[in-house]
């Protein structure tokens, strides 16, 4: 069977035209290679720092999400310029770099993990390449279907990993992550073609960049000129900021405080996997048809503020199951808030968009860990020692009123309080059709210009350049 290899123009090849298919795989393969290393990496980092592990734990992704919030714009703003596939194949590589050093040196990983923040921004290129290949009204189901394919690598690459390291040793589980990280870094090299056409671009290659455009900070100020974006990013930090801690010591959370065993804890995570493909599918389709891209994203926030309430009061095995069914179906919100942001942004805009919320979300990687682990220290919540394998049943038939607290999880507590604000902030963005009139009235205003012959381009770096991002027409 021959396989349609293209060259581009631009000298760039790539198999097939450019689509979501592309994209959607470049996302699985990275972090299922990441998915595997679960439980090796909290062993690596339990022996390495075994009086604070998460402590450290939040201090390493604290400096990795402040490199990606301060590069986000930069590399987001660059692949509107240069394309999207070098950004994919530079993101993606140095995102998994760390992934071979897990067993050469501890102390390189964790370190290269930290630095790596400064590229950890593929799902702002990848959303940028799905808008590039996807009509208006197919980008719901299209950043859906993204996220539900990140949802499906970690379905059964933690449960995959846990059996290999049981069996085999973590470094077959190192060896394996690492070829399906080269695996990724070759399809993206060989078989993934350019999505922005060379008309859209603002430049060519090696015209400078203004700081304007790769200053995170001017970003806020940009956004805080209009406030629909401004309660959008505001939403997005208010309810990733709980995600984010969440993830970073949930499995853990489930072994030591509500004594899951291994094998408990792969079920779980397959089970809410699945349920989350499912909603970001099927569900988020129909919800954005009947009720809207605002009303999902407020059904989304209103099921983490419910999942967050259980998690922290809630201490039965049943409770737990049931939370994580409700989480699942949390999961609609970001890629509901993706696309009403994409519907608000230019074409050419897409990138520096997509850049900036994914930056947001860099931040709260690094945030949430840290306010978490100490939450956890300030209510004397002990994470730090991690029980063998072999004490996994005995762990199960314990007594479960034993040294039961009246909260068992108070930062999820608070992450639930962080959502009820997000919630609030969210019941203030204006319907979507309401932001669609703006723009066309926006682009109708520059058209009127052209027609009489008063063209409206700014240059970069001028002060027509910062004007509020869902009013700003002019390419």
């Amino acid at each position: 069977m021959l396989v349609k290899r293209i060259i581009m123009k631009d000298g760039s090849t790539g198999v097939g035209s450019a689509s979501v298919t592309h994209a959607v795989v470049v996302i699985f393969l990275e972090f299922f290679a990441w998915g595997l290393l679960t439980t090796p990496m909290l062993t690596v980092l339990h022996e390495t720092f075994s009086e604070h592990t998460f402590l450290m734990n939040g201090l390493i992704q604290g400096v990795k999400g402040l490199l990606s919030f301060m590069s986000a714009p930069l590399i987001g703003a660059l692949s509107d310029v240069w394309g999207r596939k070098p950004f994919l194949l530079v993101t993606v590589f140095f995102t998994c770099a760390p992934i071979p050093l897990i067993r050469i040196s501890p102390w390189w990983y964790f370190a290269m993990i930290s630095v790596s923040g400064v590229f950890s921004v593929t799902f702002s290129v990848i959303f940028a390449y799905v808008a590039d290949v996807t009509e208006e009204h197919e980008r719901n189901t299209a950043y859906g279907l993204v996220s539900a394919t990140f949802a499906a690598s970690l379905v059964t690459s933690p449960a995959i990993g846990a059996y290999l390291s049981d069996n085999y040793g973590d470094n077959l589980v190192v060896l394996v992550a690492t070829v399906i990280a080269l695996v990724d870094i070759c399809f993206i090299l060989l078989a993934v073609p350019e999505s922005l056409q060379e008309k859209m671009r603002l430049t060519s290659w090696g015209a400078p960049i203004s700081w304007q455009q790769a200053d995170p900070f001017a970003s806020l100020k940009t956004v805080g000129k209009d406030s629909t974006v401004l309660r959008m990013c505001i939403t997005v930090f208010l309810s990733y900021l709980p995600e984010a801690g969440q993830y970073s010591c949930f499995f853990l959370y489930l072994r030591q405080v509500v004594n899951f065993s291994s094998t408990t804890i792969a079920a779980f995570i397959a089970v809410v996997g699945i349920l989350s493909i499912l909603a970001q599918t099927a569900f988020l389709s129909v919800l954005m048809k009947s009720i809207g891209n605002k009303n999902t994203v407020m059904l989304g926030l209103g099921f983490q503020m419910l999942q967050l309430t259980w998690y922290g009061f809630g201490s039965e095995l049943w409770m737990m199951w049931a939370a994580g069914a409700v989480a699942a179906m949390s999961s609609i919100t970001f890629p509901a808030v993706s696309a009403l942001v994409s519907h608000c942004a230019d074409p050419d805009k897409q990138g520096v968009v997509q850049g900036m919320i994914t930056g947001i979300r860099g931040l709260c990687n690094g945030l949430g860990p840290a306010l978490f682990g100490f939450i956890f220290f300030l209510f004397n919540v002990k994470l730090n020692d991690l029980p063998s394998i072999q004490n996994d049943v005995a762990s199960s038939l314990e007594d479960p009123t034993k040294q039961r607290a009246l909260i068992p999880g108070p930062p999820f507590v608070f992450g639930a309080f962080s959502v009820l604000l997000a919630f609030l902030v969210a019941m203030f963005i204006p319907e979507q059709h309401a932001l669609a009139a703006n723009a066309c009235n926006a682009r109708k205003n520059s058209g009127s210009d052209s027609s009489t012959g008063q063209t409206h381009n700014p240059l970069p770096g001028s002060d027509d350049d910062i004007e509020p991002l869902l009013q700003d027409s002019g390419v």
